[in-house]
């Protein structure tokens, strides 16, 4: 199984650590495509900063994420569960799993990324500033980049195995599941009889579901499987084909 996470739009800077080297991030078939992203932003921040927070969209009062790209060849680095932060990353809480659990996130987790295409947990990286809809000068957008590299490294970590698709709209843009199986993941609300989609709450569920699936052990193999594995664990879950309706009442 591997269960495919959403990155954080904000990210927690490192303090100190070693700088970011390509070559020891995980599936190392991404490091060409990598190398090139890397480059094409570091050489747009090094440049006229209003230029690259207008092609970032980056608001005027957030000059800093300008420089934060600037330096990301020399700045400090960290495991990527420690960079990504946000509702969902606080769910999931991966500093507190037990041993058994943090063994399973280095195994079965993956986060899609703009400027790496996918990482691991533990993967040490720079927080950065790039939006999945972002198009570099000399390089295009970042989305297509990664459709045309992420194929073969998703092949590999999905193996025959289930693929849990957790990300949203624009990062499902980077690649799309093709002979593969996939469960994918939404979140209602039940309040007086009634269900409807969550928008903020749904992040939180989706680390919640992931925390308690790594603590469980749980490998399932299909979406019904994955169905039944989170029924097992309390949830409240439909399944319509590859899609899983996980219904809370509270949020």
């Amino acid at each position: 199984m591997l269960v495919l996470l959403p990155p954080s739009e904000g990210k927690s800077a490192p303090r100190r650590g070693k700088p970011l080297d390509l070559s020891t991030l995980d599936f190392p078939v991404l490091t060409p495509a990598r190398e090139r992203v890397l480059a094409a932003l570091v050489e747009l921040c090094d440049g006229d900063p209003e230029v690259a927070a207008k092609t970032l969209g980056i608001g005027g009062t957030q000059g800093d994420l300008v420089d934060l790209n600037r330096r990301l060849r020399t700045a400090p680095t960290a495991r990527a569960d420690q960079v990504y932060s946000g509702v969902l990353y606080d769910a999931l809480d991966v500093a507190t799993l037990p041993p058994a659990a943090k063994r399973r996130a280095t195994a079965r987790l993956a986060v899609t990324s703009s400027l790496f295409g996918m990482v691991r947990p533990t993967d040490r990286i720079p927080a950065y500033r790039l939006s999945g809809d972002a198009t570099l000068p000399g390089l295009g957008s970042v989305a297509g980049v990664w459709r045309d590299s992420l194929g073969p490294a998703m092949a590999d970590a999905i193996g025959g195995g289930l693929l849990v698709d957790l990300r949203s709209g624009m990062y499902a843009a980077f690649w799309r599941p093709v002979d593969v199986r996939v469960a994918t993941v939404r979140v209602l609300h039940e309040h007086q009889g009634q269900r409807k989609v969550v928008s903020h709450f749904n992040k939180a569920t989706k680390g919640r579901i992931v925390r308690a699936l790594l603590e469980s052990g749980a490998a399932p193999r299909t979406p019904a499987q994955l169905a039944d594995a989170l029924r097992d664990l309390g949830w409240v879950v439909g399944v319509d084909d590859g899609r899983l309706d996980v219904v809370v009442s509270e949020v």
